[in-house]
């Protein structure tokens, strides 16, 4: 069977992007153990990766690269803004236990969307936070196996399209105690 619109797609992949130096750093790997599993042609995934992985079938392998406009895009300077520290108060004061440098909070805009930062600095009176995808500006360089593809079942058709009860409103994390898997990120 080949990878088509509204298969159940699982993978093997490294994905690398070049650091300074020129040289691949690894920033992703998915195993036989823990693949990546997913739904074509929902919109899971980069439009530019199922593009590349089209037509493939189990035992397939691939090695393909996505430039930033494919991908996330270019690193926007305006995206690292500086927030006032009183908005990561809880009770009167700092929440210093989740508002580190290098972690990734979520945050809302002004009109009500949810977004992920990742802060960068504190400041005496500010947090410095990077609202770019952690990816945006890389050349993403994919190299893997297809290890399987088959049509989904009707209980994979609920769990992704949330028809099985998960919501993002009543999960906390990507995988909660309940089996909520709607990647949330709480």
């Amino acid at each position: 069977m080949k990878i088509s619109e509204d298969k159940i797609v699982s993978l093997t992949y490294d994905l690398t992007v070049d650091d300074e130096n020129g040289q691949k750093e690894l920033m992703e790997k998915a195993t036989k153990e823990h693949p990546l599993t997913f739904m074509f042609g929902m919109g899971m995934m980069l439009e530019a990766f199922e593009k590349n992985i089209a037509g493939l079938k189990v035992g397939d392998k691939f090695s393909f690269s996505l430039n930033p406009e494919e991908a996330y895009g270019e690193f926007i300077e305006a995206n690292v803004v500086e927030l006032p520290k009183k908005i990561f108060e809880i009770d009167g004061k700092f929440d210093n236990e989740r508002v580190v440098v290098e972690q990734t909070i979520p945050m809302m805009d002004a009109s009500g969307h949810r977004l992920m930062g990742t802060v960068l600095e504190i400041k005496p009176e500010v947090v410095v936070m990077d609202f770019n995808h952690p990816l945006a500006g890389e050349t993403l360089h994919f190299d893997g196996e297809v290890v399987d593809v088959h049509e989904a079942t009707p209980e994979e058709i609920a769990a992704l399209t949330h028809e099985g009860g998960c919501d993002c409103e009543s999960c906390d994390t990507a995988n909660d105690e309940n089996g909520c898997d709607c990647g949330c990120q709480g």
